[in-house]
C-alpha cells in the first residue's frame, strides 16, 4: 500500500530574484519564521542543516525528442548540431517553421505527440525537465526525511539572456511533531548551458560549508563539459540514472572514465537491481549449488526493450562475481534488440549470455526494466538451472528457451515499491563516497563493450 505524502507547507512561493541577492533572501525567510507566535500560529521553522543537493535537469525538448524518435544524441540541454536537426525534422513533419529551435509552437505540438504515445502504450511516464520541475515535487521526497538545500540548475535552449535566480523555502508539516517544521531550502538558476557554465564559479559558495554535497546529474555525464567538471570536483557523491540514457552503450563507457579518475558515482539505476541481485545470490546459498556455480556456461536476460542499461549492469555484475572475461559482442536489431556475449571463464570454459529486449504492451516508468533472467549449464549433470521472474510474467519465454538442463529452481522477483527517481534518491543520500561493487560491474561492462573491437 502506497504511504500517504506528508502536507507541504511553503514558506516562500518561487520568488524571483538577482544572484547576488540569494543568501540575504533566504535568511530573511528564516528570521520571518524563526519564532512562534504565542496565538497559536504556524511553528517555528528549522532550515536546512543536512547537505546540500545540486541538481542539474535539462529542459525537456531533448527528451521528448528522444522519446518520439525523431533525437538520439546526448541529453545535455545544448542547442548542438544534432538536436537542431532533429528539431528540424520535425517541425518539418509536422508542418511548422523550420527554425531549428524550440519554440513555443514546436514545445506544444512535441507535448500533444508524447502525450499521444502515452495513452497507445508507447512511450513510458513523461521524461524530466522543464521549469515547471523548479517545484516541491523533489523536496517532497527529500525533504520527508532530511532538511537541506538544493539547487536545481535549469539550462534551456534558446538565447542567452543571463541567469535567472528563484529562491524558496518548502516544509513537510509531520503529525508526529507538530512542534517544529524541518524545511528545505529550494534555490533555482536557468540559462542557457553557455550561462550556466559562466556561473559556475559562484555555485560552490551557495553550498553549505562542512556538511555532504550531492550532485545529481540528470542529463547525459560528460567528463569533458567544465560545469560538470567543477561541480564533480567539490561533490561526495555523484549520482546519475542511467535509465534516461539516450546512448547506453556510450553514456556508460563515460560513466567508467569517470570512475577511472576518481569521481565518486552512483546510479540510481543501478539500486533497481538489488532484488535480482539478492535472489541470484540466495538461488546458490546451498553446498550443493554454490559448488555448481562454476558450471554456469549459459546466460539469457530479457528486458523491456528501450534502453540495455539495466541488463547490462547485472550481467557486469554477474560476472565480476564469477570473473568471467569478456571477448566478443554482437548486437542485432528487430522485434527483439538481440545481444550476444562470449566470456572465458578462468578453467578456460566458453560462457555464452544473449540479452533480448522485449517489446511489451505497457511500458512502465522505468525504460529497460528486467523481465526474466535464466542461468543454466550445458553440462546435463550441473544442479545450476535458476529462472528468476518478474511479477509480470515473463517466465513464459525462459521456460520454452530451451538449452541442454532445465531449471531447477524458478523465482519471482518482488520489484522495489518504489523505483522512481525521487525515492530512490532520497535513500541515495543517506550515503557517500565511492561504492566498490557499483564500480567493479561496471568495469566489467566496459570491458563487454570494448570487447567488440
Amino acid at each position: 500500500m502506497a504511504l500517504q505524502a506528508s502536507t507541504i507547507f511553503s514558506l516562500q512561493a518561487p520568488k524571483d530574484i538577482s544572484l547576488n541577492e540569494i543568501d540575504a533572501e533566504l535568511n530573511q525567510i528564516w528570521q520571518s519564521y524563526g519564532i512562534t507566535g504565542e496565538d497559536g500560529g504556524l511553528p517555528s521553522a528549522t532550515r536546512a542543516t543536512t547537505f546540500t543537493l545540486v541538481v542539474y535537469e535539462p529542459e525537456e525538448t531533448q527528451y521528448l525528442l528522444a522519446a518520439l524518435g525523431f533525437y538520439s544524441g546526448p541529453i545535455d540541454g545544448i542547442l548542438g548540431p544534432q538536436m537542431v536537426a532533429a528539431l528540424r525534422e520535425m517541425q518539418k513533419k509536422h508542418s511548422l517553421p523550420e527554425t531549428g529551435t524550440p519554440t513555443q509552437e514546436t514545445l506544444t505540438v512535441l507535448r500533444e505527440e508524447f502525450a499521444k504515445g502515452q495513452r497507445s502504450g508507447s512511450v513510458g511516464e513523461h521524461p524530466p525537465g522543464g521549469l515547471n520541475s523548479a517545484s516541491p515535487r523533489i523536496a517532497d521526497e527529500i525533504a520527508l526525511r532530511n532538511p537541506c538545500r538544493i539547487i536545481a540548475l535549469f539550462p534551456i535552449a534558446g538565447e542567452d539572456e543571463g541567469v535567472k535566480a528563484q529562491v524558496s523555502a518548502y516544509c513537510p508539516i509531520q503529525k508526529q511533531s507538530s512542534s517544529t517544521l524541518i524545511c528545505c531550502e529550494y534555490i533555482t538558476l536557468s540559462g542557457t548551458a553557455a550561462a550556466l557554465e559562466r556561473i559556475g564559479g559562484m555555485i560552490p559558495a551557495l553550498l553549505i560549508g562542512g556538511l555532504p554535497k550531492f550532485l545529481w546529474w540528470k542529463a547525459t555525464p560528460d567528463p569533458s563539459n567544465s560545469l560538470f567538471k567543477r561541480l564533480a570536483a567539490i561533490c561526495n557523491n555523484v549520482i546519475v540514472d542511467s535509465c534516461n540514457f539516450n546512448e547506453p552503450e556510450s553514456d556508460l563507457l563515460r560513466l567508467q572514465e569517470l570512475v577511472e579518475t576518481g569521481v565518486p558515482l552512483a546510479d540510481l539505476n543501478w539500486r533497481r537491481l538489488a532484488s535480482w541481485q539478492e535472489l541470484t545470490a540466495e538461488a546458490y546459498d546451498s553446498p550443493n549449488r554454490r559448488a555448481a556455480l562454476k558450471e554456469i556456461d549459459r546466460v539469457t536476460i530479457d528486458y523491456e526493450k528501450g534502453n540495455p542499461a539495466q541488463a547490462l549492469l547485472f550481467l557486469g555484475w554477474l560476472a565480476s562475481r564469477l570473473e568471467w572475461q569478456p571477448v566478443s559482442y554482437e548486437k542485432e536489431s528487430g522485434d527483439y534488440d538481440i545481444t550476444r556475449i562470449r566470456f572465458i571463464a578462468q578453467d578456460q570454459r566458453q560462457v555464452e549470455a544473449e540479452l533480448a529486449g522485449v517489446p511489451v504492451a505497457d511500458v512502465g516508468d522505468i525504460v529497460g526494466d528486467l523481465i526474466a533472467l535464466r542461468l543454466s549449464s550445458t553440462n546435463p549433470q550441473a544442479d545450476c538451472g535458476t529462472v528468476i521472474c518478474s511479477e509480470t510474467g515473463g517466465c513464459m519465454r525462459m521456460e520454452t528457451h530451451g538449452g541442454a538442463q532445465s531449471a531447477g529452481l524458478f523465482q519471482q522477483v518482488t520489484s522495489l515499491s518504489e523505483q522512481k527517481a525521487e525515492a530512490l534518491l532520497s535513500q541515495q543520500v543517506q550515503r557517500w563516497g565511492r561504492e566498490s561493487l557499483f564500480e567493479e560491474s561496471l568495469g566489467v561492462t566496459a570491458n563487454i563493450f570494448k570487447s567488440a573491437n
